[in-house]
């Protein structure tokens, strides 16, 4: 079984110190760790911006994919080889902006990927521009005078769109949020992790602080239901999506598990051998 230090690469983090990701990184190893994972059988996908960077850091497989694409490359290595925990990250302006398309169909079809989410509310990696999940009213250098976009509402819309596994963690508080993901990796099917993860140099409203004072933990409330959806959509619009812990969770079975016909052996290990007859009756098919 892999060791913490087994998952720690060498590389340098050019992250701001301070930044949430760290926390973030930290979690993903964690319960990599809790759950018997193995750097061999482990695949990262990480999008564009500062959180892309995150596969570097963890020692597995790493695709570095281009902004917004961070779902169809993760999906398709998990249909490649079923074998292999297959974890996607990304930033809320890659999942909820330019890959909310991917984002969308991903919950509905249900792979067996956890999705983990770095959300400050900002676009970090260049210099400070409003987000997907931006406040109305949040002053940037591209809106002086505040944004006059509505924010989307990640947890809602995952709830709603038919998610089968949504949690929220705070990159400040590592014992939840790595149980949340090591739950979310346990889990059958599509699993989205939304983390609060501060951006301390282009975001100084929605602050460590700020949040600490204003996060309420389902946790703390054991009489709060993640089986039922009517209730988390509840909880969710009366706390403008202001908690941490299990949001909603059904029992599912995953996409692969339902394709007809879809072997269990990977793609590299099948035999693609094609014998001559076979191949001539291909080949006149376009004569």
């Amino acid at each position: 079984m892999a060791t913490l230090q087994q998952f720690k690469t060498t590389e340098k983090s050019w992250w701001c110190p301070g930044c949430g990701d760290f926390g973030v990184l930290a979690a993903m190893q964690k319960a990599l760790v809790a759950v018997g994972a193995e750097p061999s059988t482990t695949a990262i996908v990480a999008g564009i911006g500062c959180s892309g960077k995150l596969g570097n850091y963890i020692n597995s497989y790493n695709i570095h994919a281009t902004h917004g694409r961070t779902l169809p490359a993760a999906l398709g290595i998990k249909l490649a080889n079923r074998d292999l925990l297959v974890l996607a990250a990304g930033g809320d302006g890659d999942a909820y902006a330019i890959g909310m398309g991917h984002f969308m169909h991903a919950l509905r079809r249900n792979v067996n990927v956890t999705y983990i989410v770095m959300d400050n509310h900002v676009y970090g990696l260049t210099k400070g521009q409003t987000s997907p999940t931006s406040e109305s009213g949040f002053q940037t250098k591209t809106t002086p005078k505040g944004s006059i976009d509505r924010p989307v509402h990640p947890l809602m819309l995952a709830v709603s769109a038919g998610a089968t596994f949504v949690a929220q963690g705070f990159s400040s508080w590592q014992p939840q949020l790595a149980k949340l993901i090591q739950m979310g990796i346990e889990h059958p099917g599509f699993s989205l992790i939304n983390v609060i993860s501060p951006c301390v140099t282009y975001n100084k409203v929605n602050t460590y602080d700020w949040y600490k004072k204003t996060l309420a933990n389902l946790d703390d409330d054991p009489s709060y239901d993640p089986s039922s959806r009517t209730t988390a959509l509840a909880r969710l619009d009366e706390t403008d999506e202001l908690i941490t812990g299990l949001i909603y969770r059904e029992p599912s079975e995953p996409y692969e598990a339902l394709l007809p016909g879809f072997r269990k052996t990977p793609l590299v290990e099948q035999d693609w051998h094609v014998d001559q007859a076979t191949w001539d009756k291909m080949l006149a098919n376009f004569d």
